[in-house]
């Protein structure tokens, strides 16, 4: 029977203990262990046969890392993470460079979290939009007094534009305003429904406020934009980008190799 390798949680430091009472993907749960290479390490376990990629293992995978961030700084590996085996993991810690690379991340992000902030059309927008905008306004007449299939396609294509267009310029002075309570802004990739997805490392004290100022700008903006907030989550848009193998520095610090994804 072949390995399944070794799959890998995060990188933590290496006097840390893998918190009690939890276990790892898997069913029944995979224990866990640390695996450590001078002041770094990694959590780790066995890698499952299947990876149930729907619900049980991705929310297995970010308790453990939420519940190591209680704790202490950990950098985030994406769900799915495997290695071939305890000598792979290792071997990249080991390298200089990912070395001193982790240990300035675990640095940064030291009693913080990730919140995530989407930006969304309003529901509510049509009857604002309709009073402020004026090319809407004639639009709407003209359909009105001369009502057809290519003057209604006219107003609803003006409607969607301009609503999107409200609603990433509200997301945009929310981010503006949000920028003062977080150490770092990160944009975040295009997400289907969103026209704006933003990070941002916030305090993990400073979290209520950040939550509580975010929903205050909604209220003022509601018929312009809905912002959708998530957090605290692990600190997944923060952990530096590793170098690419032939630029210089080795690339890693841990290869995606075996285990099989479930849908």
């Amino acid at each position: 029977m072949a390995r399944l390798g070794v799959y890998v949680y995060g990188i933590v430091r290496a006097e840390r203990p893998v918190p009690p009472g939890i276990g790892g993907v898997g069913t029944p749960p995979l224990p866990l262990r640390v695996l450590t290479e001078g002041p770094v390490g990694a959590v780790v376990s066995a890698a499952p046969s299947k990876l149930r990629a729907r619900r049980r293992d991705p929310l297995a995978h970010q308790e453990l890392l939420l519940r190591l961030a209680e704790t202490g700084p950990v950098l985030p590996m994406r769900f799915g993470t495997v290695a071939p085996d305890e000598a792979a993991v290792r071997e990249q810690l080991a390298i200089t460079g990912n070395r001193n690379r982790h240990l300035a991340a675990l640095d940064q992000l030291a009693g913080r979290v990730e919140v995530n902030v989407r930006a969304l059309a309003a529901p509510d927008a049509l009857a604002g939009l309709v009073r402020e905008d004026r090319t809407i306004q004639g639009l709407r007449e003209e359909a009105h007094r001369r009502p057809g299939y290519e003057a209604n396609m006219r107003l609803g294509e003006a409607v969607l534009a301009a609503l999107s267009r409200r609603a990433v310029e509200a997301g945009r002075h929310a981010v503006h305003e949000l920028t003062p309570l977080a150490h770092a802004v990160v944009a975040g990739p295009r997400v289907s429904g969103c026209l704006l997805n933003t990070s941002f490392l916030v305090d993990r004290t400073a979290v209520d406020r950040f939550r509580t100022a975010a929903a205050d700008f909604a209220t003022l903006r509601h018929e312009h934009v809905v912002l959708r907030v998530a957090g605290p989550l692990p600190c997944y848009s923060f952990v530096p980008e590793r170098p690419r193998a032939g630029a210089g520095a080795p690339a890693g610090p841990l290869p995606a190799a075996g285990g099989e994804a479930e849908a």
